[in-house]
This record gives C-alpha cells, structure tokens and sequence, in this order.
C-alpha cells in the first residue's frame, strides 16, 4: 500500500468539479484508492462519498492506493492533488 499526505489548498475545498475530475482520475487504476479524512474513509471512485466527506481548504486529507498498479496511481494521484486541489 502507497499513501501520501495533502493539505488542500483550493479556497473551495472538494466541491463537485474537482470531485468528479478526482473519481474520473481514480478510475483509471486497477488499485483500491481510498480517500481519508480523519476517521472516515471513502472509495475515491464514488462521487457522492467523495463529496459527503466536506473536505474544505486547509483540511489535510491521506490518499491510499493498494494494488497491483498503486505505485503508478499515487503518482498520478499526487499530480492531480497538486494540480487541481
């Protein structure tokens, strides 16, 4: 399993455009990749949990991906991150 570390830094948070740019992004990869936010964890795939976790700006939020291509998704996981959020 892969993970990193991010502080988001969009003034709106994860609202519903970078949300589905995320879900789309995650749906590439074969891995597992789950989006943590303190206790709750949620598929990154699934829009609607994505977006019911209230990730706002300065929220810090882990990123993991287990699998057989996790090394390739927390890389592209970590550009989108850096990129749109």
């Amino acid at each position: 399993m892969k993970k990193f570390n991010y502080q988001i830094k969009d003034p709106l948070g994860i609202h519903a455009r970078p949300a589905g740019m995320l879900v789309k992004e995650a749906k590439k990869f074969e891995s597992v990749i789950t989006l943590v936010k303190g206790e709750e964890k949620v598929d990154a795939t699934k829009i609607m949990a994505v977006m019911s976790m209230g990730v706002t700006v300065g929220d810090t939020v882990m990123l993991e991906a287990a699998g057989s291509d996790e090394n390739a998704a927390i890389e592209a996981m970590e550009t989108f991150f850096a990129q749109y959020l």
